[in-house]
Formats: C-alpha cells, structure tokens, sequence
C-alpha cells in the first residue's frame, strides 16, 4: 500500500471520528435541554400546586419525580463526559499520532493548563452544579411539604 493512501486512510478515519464527536455533543446539549425543560415544568407545576391548593401529597409526588429527573440528568452528564472522554477523545488522539499535526491533543494540553490555573470554568461542572441546586430546591419544598402535613395532622 502506499504511504500517501495510508495517510489518506488514516486522516478519513480523523475527519469521520471529530465529526462522529461533534454529533454526540450536539445530543449531549439536546439531552441537557430536555432535562432542563422537564424541570422547570416540575418546578412551575410545583409551585401553582403549592399555592393554589393546600393539600401537600401532590406536591410532594412532584418533588420526588423532580428528584428523580435531577438524579437522571446528573447520570446523563457523567455518561456523556466518560464516552467523550474515553470513546472519542481516546481514539481521536491515538489517530493523531499518526498525523503530521495534532490540534485535539494540543487543545487538551491548553485547556489542561487553564483548568490548573483555574483560568476556565467547565461547562459540565456547571451542568451538574445546576442539578444539584434544582435537587436541593426539590428536597427542601418536599421536606416543608412533609412537616406541614404532619403538623396539620397533629392539630
């Protein structure tokens, strides 16, 4: 085989896989936006219930899917960063070893760098952050709901 075609081979191989990650992020981003949606529906649906009604068992079933949601989207966003990191950053760098130039691997050096120098906030590190305050809002709305009703049961 000749080394040119060889190249050519190897450099598809390049084109196919980055383009093959672009697409899996792009569904990472329309995953996360979905989960958002979803829990801002919760979290709207949440508060009418609370305000309208008095009864506290809805509003604590919506709280607990509300959890269940963020717990999801928590499990997604780990999922997505490990086959990033392993399915396509992996393969994407072995390839460029066999490339004359490799803008992947420099790219992960410079934001390396950043991330020590604590230069660069990490959009996934923001994406779970937002899970857990939205949790957090879920779980505090479910325990006042739990004490209210107790309490009024009591009386």
């Amino acid at each position: 085989m000749d080394p040119k075609d060889e190249k050519y081979l190897i450099l598809e191989q390049y084109r196919i896989y980055s383009e093959a990650k672009e697409k899996f992020i792009d569904r990472q981003f329309s995953t996360n936006r979905f989960y958002l949606v979803l829990n801002i529906i919760i979290l709207i649906a949440t508060y009418i219930l609370s305000t309208l009604t008095p009864q506290y068992p809805p509003v604590i079933v919506l709280c607990v899917i509300g959890i269940a949601a963020t717990l999801m989207w928590w499990m997604n966003i780990d999922s997505y960063q490990l086959l990033i990191k392993v399915k396509y950053a992996k393969v994407l760098e072995y390839l460029e070893t066999k490339l004359p130039e490799q803008p992947y691997h420099k790219e992960f050096l410079d934001y390396s760098q950043m991330k020590k120098k604590n230069n660069l906030i990490v959009f996934g590190d923001f994406q779970k952050t937002l899970t857990l305050v939205i949790a957090c809002v879920y779980f505090v709305v479910c325990t006042y709901s739990i004490t209210n009703m107790i309490k009024y049961q009591m009386m």
